[in-house]
């Protein structure tokens, strides 16, 4: 488990598979710490099929707008999310995947 923060007593669980293996693979090999940093922001608000923006992600992670737009892109391609909307000026709604668990199940919550 991971706490939130000092000030904060929310906690998460990540699967061994995220920091085991993911995290080597897209921040060593790919070279794509941002697209790490949004898998896991995503991945804490849990299987809600959340929507946000590129900006409120943004401002979640740290990240520029830019470099959340490339890690999408980027998470989308490895088949880690899959973003979707409904129109063009929809707000993007992503479902976290897990391809290393049976089923590509969406990620579990909180």
């Amino acid at each position: 488990m991971v706490s939130a923060s000092p000030m904060s007593n929310k906690q998460y669980t990540v699967d061994a598979y995220v920091l085991d293996t993911l995290m080597r693979d897209l921040v060593g090999h790919d070279h794509r710490a941002s697209a790490f940093l949004v898998y896991l922001a995503l991945a804490a608000l849990g299987d809600t099929r959340p929507r946000l923006s590129h900006a409120q992600l943004a401002e979640r992670t740290g990240l520029s707008k830019r470099s959340v737009q490339a890690a999408v892109i980027h998470l989308a391609e490895r088949d880690l999310i899959r973003p979707t909307r409904s129109g063009t000026t929809d707000v993007t709604r992503y479902e976290v995947l897990t391809p290393w668990r049976r089923g590509a199940e969406p990620a579990p919550g909180p």
